[in-house]
């Protein structure tokens, strides 16, 4: 395509792009899942209690939620490349803090800096994967999405192994930000040294608007049974169905599994069978999924529902996210930053919500809401996609 440049103003994207992009999504996820098995050594260094140790890492969302909408104006100014490089290199500074921080003081600002970093990540490989992925004509978001899935695992299970070796906490952080520094250094050719060029002299932060906030509503319901599968699975295992506590982190892990390979596979399953079958097909077996494991006869069918689950909420957020770079409505900047930052409201408020409705009532009725919100997802999409 001669005339791409002409048309866009940048030049166009290729495969070390594409692999930059890749590569950042594993930074992003590695960051996040390195901090959960932390939590316990952090918890157990200040001395606090679960109430207290629920605030502090509030301030993680926090930290993310605040930082979001302005990362899409700050990538326009002063491309993807500089947002990706600052906040991983301030997320490389921050994790060891995660690990010798003893006060709860101390903690809050850690974890507020350490959100406002990986939320700064997350909306800027977002921006810079829409780009990649319109260049390429063919679907690419999922598999960007599938490696931060792989990060997940990696961060968490290779922070899990360090630390059941014994090695110290801040050993242990520090050879992941080692580890960040490595994938940024081998990426740094290919991340853009650009932005979106449609905001102009637009302000910090714009109201979502039109389709765009139709999307970031139904990416925060979409993170929302994410987030209650991570903070609720287990527990719900233990209490509906009576799996044994070691057991019972299975239930997420089935999830886990799902959701990655799902991603991984994605792209070639959004090719196949078009977006919007995708998010209205994926939502349905997301909402059958949660259903099944509050009515599940047995153990083996309730751990099945959260394989459900993952298949089918997989790809729902890859597909939405191209969407929103595909809109004209906002700078595709402006709506990533937009709906990234509803769906980490949906993380960050769903654990909450979900807590308030099992305390009044059980937590097999806050599942089955959470079903229809994906069941929502699913039955509204199609119409909206046609319009």
């Amino acid at each position: 395509m001669p005339n791409a440049q002409i048309l866009t103003g940048r030049p166009r994207t290729g495969g070390r792009h594409q692999w930059a992009t890749r590569s950042s999504f594993l930074i992003a996820g590695s960051a996040m899942a390195a901090w959960a098995p932390l939590v316990p050594v952090a918890k157990a260094r200040i001395g606090v209690d679960d109430g207290t140790l629920g605030l502090l890492l509030l301030c993680l969302g926090l930290g993310s939620i605040v930082t979001m909408p302005m990362v899409g104006i700050l990538a326009s100014r002063f491309g993807c490349r500089a947002v990706i490089v600052a906040s991983t290199l301030a997320l490389a500074l921050v994790l060891p803090l995660l690990a010798i921080a003893d006060t709860i003081p101390a903690m809050a600002i850690s974890l507020a800096l350490f959100g406002a970093s990986v939320g700064a990540v997350d909306v800027a490989i977002n921006i810079q994967a829409v780009m990649v992925e319109k260049d390429s004509d063919r679907n690419m978001m999922s598999g960007f999405h599938g490696l931060f899935s792989v990060g997940g695992i990696v961060g968490a299970g290779g922070m899990s192994l360090l630390l059941g070796a014994g090695v110290s906490p801040l050993t242990a952080t520090l050879m992941f930000s080692a580890l960040l520094l490595g994938l940024l250094a081998q990426s740094f050719r290919g991340l853009l040294p650009y932005g979106n060029q449609e905001t102009g002299d637009a302000p910090l932060f714009t109201i979502p608007r039109g389709i765009v906030a139709f999307i970031g509503l139904l990416c925060f319901l979409v993170f929302l049974g994410e987030g209650a599968v991570l903070d609720w699975s287990a527990l719900f295992l233990i209490g509906a169905h009576l799996v044994d506590p070691a057991q019972a982190g299975f239930g997420y892990t089935m999830f886990a599994i799902a959701m990655t390979v799902g991603r991984l596979t994605g792209d070639w399953i959004v090719k196949t069978l078009g977006g919007m079958k995708i998010v209205a097909g994926g939502g349905t077996l997301a909402a059958l999924g949660f259903l099944l494991t509050v009515l599940a006869p047995n153990q083996p069918l309730a751990f099945a529902g959260f394989l459900l689950v993952g298949l089918g909420a997989s790809n729902i957020v890859p597909v939405l996210f191209t969407a929103a770079g595909k809109q004209t409505q906002m700078p595709p900047s402006h709506a990533i930053a937009a709906i990234t930052t509803m769906g980490y409201a949906g993380i960050l408020m769903g654990p909450a919500a979900i807590g308030l409705v099992a305390h009044h009532y059980s937590l097999g009725v806050a599942f089955v809401l959470v079903a229809g919100g994906m069941a929502f997802v699913a039955l509204t999409w199609p119409l909206t996609a046609r319009r």
